[in-house]
């Protein structure tokens, strides 16, 4: 074969491979569970029926593997991603992430300033909060992260996500720490020791959980007579038939992002579909379908008061709120869940 022969044939090849990845449907990717759900329902299949066009849908648990190695080879699979804050920031740093052209986004100007980042816009707030068995202690069940930790006066097991952030930070605000200062004190070696020495009261006591539909479903079985958990969750719980208390004091907030994968072949699409998602007419549909804070001022301002009751950002649930700080997890959480992950196996 001829030199032009063989760069024909390569040319040939490379246009192929090019149009199969721009054939690719788009896809996007979540945590899973009711959160998932209430995403198709009010954004993608409202937006493949719109845009005629099917989007596929894919779960992950979180972490940075796949997108990593998608982008290394250069066959992004994944379009659309959601992601949480501290995650966010690493891949954008690591170049995983396409910065976000807000000029393609035309609801952009309706939507909080804060919640844009360089490489995503704010999918939803969602809080950690307090839940307990109504069936073993009334209306008189635990109030507080320190009433959590009463196990003579509420006696039982105890469910905890089975990570050192948001679990460090409800052991020092059990021992009475404010939480506008359970920063500063975590970022000490002493703050450290003290919430690990917190949690070594309660150990014996400690069932973990590594998915959110996990502490419900103990709860609802008795396994565990209270537990921390996502507040859509126990809010889907409840619709369900269930009756767990959302406890709003010294809830633990943050907001979860959506981005774009570096050099995705679907990138026109992810806009379009991400510009649907941040429209006023979605967001609401999405705030009554799952009770997270949406991101859209306009939707925001015309939702019911009862929908808005049960937000984690309604003003009346942000007294004592702690927002995760994600620059302080970018920078102590290695260390802080190893340390974590040795003190579960002891």
């Amino acid at each position: 074969m001829s030199s032009l022969n063989k760069c024909l044939a390569i040319a040939l090849v490379l246009s192929a491979a090019t149009t199969l990845a721009q054939a690719r449907d788009l896809t996007v990717v979540g945590f899973g569970g009711a959160t998932q759900e209430a995403f198709d329902k009010a954004y993608f299949k409202p937006f493949a029926a719109q845009s005629g066009k099917p989007v596929v849908q894919d779960t992950y648990g979180g972490g940075l593997a796949k997108q990593k190695a998608m982008v290394e080879s250069r066959n992004p699979t994944w379009d659309l991603v959601q992601m949480d804050q501290n995650e966010m920031e690493l891949a954008c740093e690591q170049g995983l992430l396409e910065d976000l052209d807000h000029k393609q986004l035309k609801n952009a100007p309706e939507v909080n300033p804060e919640a844009f980042s360089t490489c995503g816009v704010g999918a939803f707030v969602w809080s950690e909060v307090m839940t307990y068995d109504p069936k073993k202690f009334g209306a008189d069940g635990p109030k507080s992260w320190a009433d959590f930790w009463n196990v003579k006066k509420w006696p039982g097991k105890r469910g905890l996500r089975k990570q050192a952030r948001m679990t460090l930070e409800i052991a020092l605000m059990a021992d009475g720490v404010v939480p506008t200062d359970v920063y500063k004190v975590l970022a000490t070696k002493q703050g450290q020791d003290r919430a690990f020495a917190k949690l070594d009261e309660i150990k014996p006591y400690i069932q973990w959980w590594e998915t959110g539909a996990q502490p419900l479903e103990w709860l609802a079985a008795g396994n565990v007579a209270v537990t921390a958990a996502y507040n859509g969750r126990i809010a889907i719980a409840n619709q369900q038939g269930s009756n767990f208390p959302l406890i709003w004091q010294q809830q633990l907030y943050s907001m979860d992002y959506w981005t774009i994968i570096k050099n995705t072949p679907n990138k026109d699409q992810s806009y379009k579909l991400l510009d649907y998602i941040l429209s006023s007419k979605a967001q609401a549909e999405f705030a009554h379908a799952i009770p997270y804070g949406i991101v859209n001022t306009k939707a925001s301002a015309a939702l019911d008061a009862k929908t808005v009751d049960a937000l984690p950002n309604a003003p009346a649930n942000m007294k004592d709120a702690l927002l995760l700080d994600t620059p302080f997890w970018v920078n102590y959480e290695e260390d802080l869940m190893n340390r974590f992950t040795r003190w579960v196996a002891q």
